[in-house]
């Protein structure tokens, strides 16, 4: 029994150490990576979940090793910005309002856009 247990925290450690290992660093530039851009048509609110392989930002100058792998917003309207990677997805759902909700990224001149009007079906493009 105890051979069991040692194999799986064994596999746990190396688990966190490639999580680890696979992150990238970006210092303070959080925000240097793939654009992302949501249309909101006629007040639509919508939430955004966008995830991307995790990177580790200086935070403040006493953490220079923080982590992240998703970004998350709520709002009302159009509203754009950046992930802290050249990959990423990113998923939007139709929280209220009456217009429609896009979402798009373009990565190397290719454009990607989904669309939803159903706050029960959420849009949602990528690049991995």
């Amino acid at each position: 029994m105890r051979a069991g247990r040692l194999v799986v925290v064994v596999l746990a450690a190396a688990g966190v150490w490639t999580a680890a290992a696979a992150q990238v660093h970006v210092g303070e530039n959080i925000a240097g990576g793939l654009p992302w851009h949501v249309a909101a048509l006629q007040g639509a609110r919508w939430s955004l979940e966008c995830r991307f392989k995790p990177v580790k930002f200086q935070d403040t100058a006493y953490n220079s090793n923080a982590w992240a792998n998703r970004l998350s917003r709520q709002a009302r309207g159009s509203q754009g910005g950046r992930l802290p990677s050249n990959d990423g997805s990113c998923t939007v759902t139709k929280t209220g309002g009456r217009g429609a909700v896009a979402v798009a990224m373009i990565k190397n001149g290719e454009a990607r856009v989904a669309v939803t009007t159903d706050p029960a079906r959420p849009a949602a493009v990528g690049f991995f």
